[in-house]
């Protein structure tokens, strides 16, 4: 009897530790191999929450609007240009203006400006650069004859890429604003976004072509005002140098109108 309480002792104080060491649980319905761990419980419901977060935020990211006509815009057309050509003046500037021809455009510009002849020339060949206006004349028309045939061909450019790209700015257009779930994935969606940042790109770099050839005629139509500005102050200086020097008295005066400029 002795022997069997010192065992029985020696399993309770075992059955003691092992119950402090467990975690916090308990059976169900008294049966003890059904046992239910709270910590375990709410870490699975944080789980879900979790999930449950994600799955709402991709449902969110694959909703498509269906309503998406109500942003849609529409692209301004361009129409071919068809100049005049009654005696071949302007041979060759319609191509220039519709068309990717750099050598088109020099050739119609040639045909429809007055040249400096060779006469001209050989009278210019006397002037002192810097102080004679009609080299300051000549420089103006060079400089057009420079510039003027590359606005041709820019215009020209932009006419004829404007038709080339017409198909993919439509298309990426119906794709925009596509309500169906065919186009609305997010991946599409960014692809999408990709596309029209490079035709945006492809359309910025279009225009500031055409804004270099607009700063250059700008540049040409400012000097042949300020040479003309230029000339009238002298004109007015050598009249009126002209006039003090040569008396242009009637008869029996004394003295020179001078304020008079013709």
């Amino acid at each position: 009897m002795k022997f069997n309480m010192k065992k029985h002792r020696k399993y309770l104080l075992a059955g003691g530790l092992l119950l402090a060491t467990a975690t916090p649980s308990f059976a169900l319905f008294g049966i003890g191999d059904i046992v239910f761990d709270p910590t375990s419980y709410a870490s699975l419901v944080s789980q879900l929450t979790t999930l449950e977060s994600q799955y709402n935020m991709l449902k969110n990211n694959v909703t498509h609007f269906s309503l998406k006509q109500q942003w849609q815009t529409t692209l301004t057309q361009l129409k071919n240009v068809n100049v005049a050509n009654m005696f071949g003046e302007t041979a060759g500037m319609s191509i220039a203006l519709n068309t990717n021809s750099p050598s088109g455009s020099i050739t119609a510009w040639k045909t429809a400006t007055v040249p400096v002849n060779s006469s001209t020339s050989t009278f210019l060949k006397g002037q002192t650069v810097g102080s004679s206006t009609q080299l300051s004349q000549l420089a103006m028309i060079e400089m057009a004859d420079s510039v003027s045939p590359d606005c041709l061909t820019a215009v020209g450019q932009y006419r004829a890429n404007r038709s080339q790209n017409q198909t993919a700015n439509t298309t990426l257009l119906q794709n925009q604003f596509d309500g169906t779930s065919a186009t609305n994935s997010e991946v599409q969606q960014l692809n999408l976004l990709n596309a029209a940042e490079a035709q945006k790109l492809s359309e910025m770099q279009s225009q500031g072509t055409m804004q270099t050839c607009l700063a250059s005629q700008m540049t040409v139509a400012n000097m042949q005002q300020r040479n003309a500005a230029a000339q009238d102050l002298n004109s007015a200086a050598m009249v009126q140098q002209q006039r003090a020097m040569n008396d242009t008295s009637a008869a029996n005066e004394g003295h020179t109108w001078q304020t008079y400029i013709p």
